[in-house]
């Protein structure tokens, strides 16, 4: 199931940016951040497939959600300038940003390649 994300559970669950300048993931998990907003077309055709990917995933992989118009202090901190954009958080490497409805076996495969999760 898809969590969604405020700041204050951002600074917990994935990186505390006020804290740290460095990268320094805070999560258990490898995690998926959707940066989305209730409005927008693609966000709504990608929501179903990370709720699929969350199950699929359950005990691997973390998925948040962001809402960018509750959070825009979040939003500004990654540079959002479309959506939806996801950031893909490795355990121990450095986040990638990927933007537009990706397809689900197109996710699959960043998991498997950026996350080093398999399923």
């Amino acid at each position: 199931m898809t969590e969604l994300l405020t700041k204050d559970t951002f600074l917990e669950k994935v990186f505390n940016y006020e804290k740290n300048k460095e990268w320094k993931f805070e999560g258990d998990l490898p995690c998926i951040i959707d940066f989305y907003a209730d409005w927008c077309g693609p966000c709504k055709m990608v929501a179903p497939i990370l709720e699929e990917l969350s199950e699929e995933y359950k005990d691997k992989v973390n998925v948040y959600k962001v809402d960018t118009e509750a959070q825009q202090e979040l939003a500004a901190a990654f540079a959002i300038r479309s959506i939806p954009s996801m950031l893909f958080c490795p355990k121990d490497e450095q986040p990638q940003m990927a933007s537009g409805a990706l397809p689900k076996q197109q996710l699959e495969k960043i998991i498997e390649d950026v996350l080093k999760v398999k399923k």
